[in-house]
């Protein structure tokens, strides 16, 4: 029987399917998992300051579907098991039975809802295939974070270790492998890559200049996507080319003993957050840093942004994202971009761990306005963006890709196809990389790049090679 089939018995027979994908899980429990599920919800709740919240939830009716009109998964599959608040409500409906008396009672003398194995399975398969991008928490009239939900369903599961493998084992390299980082790129690699990047830099701009590393008393400690030292080295140069343009290279140093932005702690588990977030500000004051400056990547800068505030206790440091400070570069005039070089229709991805808040949507427009001749929007856009499709950390598991191409990226994709552009701007690691898969799956003539690739073509320096004789000398290169 084919899988289309089978989807449409189960829909005829009053079932609502799902779709299955299969996720790695390394050293799976098979025994106890109801009682031992429990036994975590209980500590969580118990140690933390979900239960409120939880309460507050269960009293508001999350039934009412409204949210599926928001859902970028549900709009692709149509199936009612990806309507936020159905997934929301499995995790509600667990807390309602077994942690509130008035569930408690029910349970005792009028029976009701149990959870059972065939329940926790079908968490796993729900909670992971939602991009925790919390669209449908603008559109909930009662103001449930169904993201929020999701997160601490896959927090409890956790526990228990049920999770993705290749989520796992990113977070162990970081928190106790010998590179700390979770792409293991070890320290004399971060330290040829800086050496590569400087020659780049003086072969493409004319510029000779050192990396700063483990420089002392710097207001800027900058960490990025330690993935960015790999796959997106001209992010890197963009960055470098704006310190270096506005004066302020000696004003910033990149750490040898935490280099890594990310944190995939934000998306599965509190308690892997946390010791994240402490062991990126111990490289802070190790050294003697004020600021943390974070790359364009947008979880990265969430993570830190949101949460060194709550777990950083008396550190006190500001966090500023790099779209930020080259903003302020631009409008106070030190730095400038030439308006006649980027000639290609752009368009913005918005990263929803940035922009959903409405922390990070105005800044990068601004920049690229005042530079960029033809500027086009996806609609819709800013806070109220939809997710590239591989938020929530899935970009990571491979195991799903085709459910990231055909269902998770699939409303993006055609977003992107509605604008006609060229080069699309996606300053996130994790949306570079969905957004160049998605590109590639639906065979899109876009390029996609981050906003710092773009500012490196454009960017003037004084005494360095004009922006238009570096375009002319990329043009050779490409012939």
């Amino acid at each position: 029987m084919s899988e289309k089939t089978e989807m449409a018995n189960a829909t005829l027979a009053g079932r609502s399917p799902i779709r299955s994908y299969p996720y790695y899980i390394e050293n799976p429990e098979t025994e106890h998992r109801v009682e031992r599920f429990l036994e975590a919800f209980a500590a969580v709740l118990k140690y933390t300051d979900y239960k409120p919240l939880l309460d507050s939830y269960c009293t508001s009716n999350a039934k009412c579907n409204r949210c599926a009109v928001t859902c970028p998964v549900f709009l692709a599959t149509g199936d009612p098991k990806d309507i936020p608040c159905y997934r929301s409500n499995l995790l509600l409906d667990i807390y309602k039975r077994y942690f509130t008396i008035g569930g408690w009672l029910k349970a005792k003398f009028a029976g009701g809802f149990e959870l059972t194995e065939a329940v926790i399975d079908e968490m796993l398969s729900l909670f992971y295939r939602c991009t925790a991008c919390r669209r449908c928490t603008m559109e909930c009239p009662m103001g449930v974070d169904h993201g929020l939900v999701t997160r601490l369903g896959r927090y409890v599961l956790s526990l228990i270790g049920i999770v993705p493998k290749a989520l796992q084992v990113s977070v162990r390299e970081q928190l106790e492998g010998e590179t700390r980082n979770t792409s293991k790129v070890p320290k004399v690699a971060l330290l040829d890559t800086l050496s590569f990047l400087s020659d780049e830099l003086d072969d493409l701009m004319g510029v000779s200049l050192e990396f700063p590393v483990d420089q002392m008393d710097r207001e800027y400690v900058f960490f990025c996507a330690v993935s960015d030292y790999l796959m997106e080295p001209e992010t890197l140069m963009g960055n470098a080319a704006v310190l270096y343009a506005a004066g302020d290279w000696d004003k910033w140093t990149i750490g040898t003993g935490n280099y890594d932005g990310i944190n995939y702690g934000l998306f599965y588990s509190d308690w892997h957050l946390e010791n994240i977030i402490k062991q990126l500000l111990a490289e802070v004051d190790r050294l003697r840093g004020n600021t943390i400056l974070i790359g364009e990547c947008g979880h990265a800068s969430r993570s830190a942004h949101d949460f060194v505030p709550v777990f950083g206790g008396s550190h006190g440091h500001s966090v500023i994202n790099f779209m930020e400070y080259t903003l302020d570069c631009l409008e106070k005039g030190k730095i400038t971009l030439d308006p006649n070089i980027i000639t290609e229709r752009v368009t913005y991805h918005d990263p929803c761990n940035i922009a959903r808040s409405g922390w990070i949507v105005e800044q990068p427009r601004a920049i690229l306005k005042s530079f960029v001749r033809d500027f086009v929007e996806m609609e819709p856009h800013g806070h109220n963006n939809y997710c590239c499709g591989g938020g929530g950390g899935l970009v990571s598991v491979d195991e799903i890709h085709d459910y990231r191409m055909e269902i998770g990226g699939k409303v993006k994709a055609e977003q992107l196809r509605r604008t006609g552009a060229d080069i699309c701007i996606a300053p996130c690691a994790n949306c570079k990389k969905q957004l160049k898969e998605l590109v590639e799956h639906y065979d899109l003539p876009c390029q996609v790049m981050g906003l710092h690739d773009l500012i490196l073509k454009a960017i003037v320096i004084e005494g360095a090679k004009i922006p238009q004789e570096r375009k002319e000398e990329a043009a050779l290169l490409e012939m």
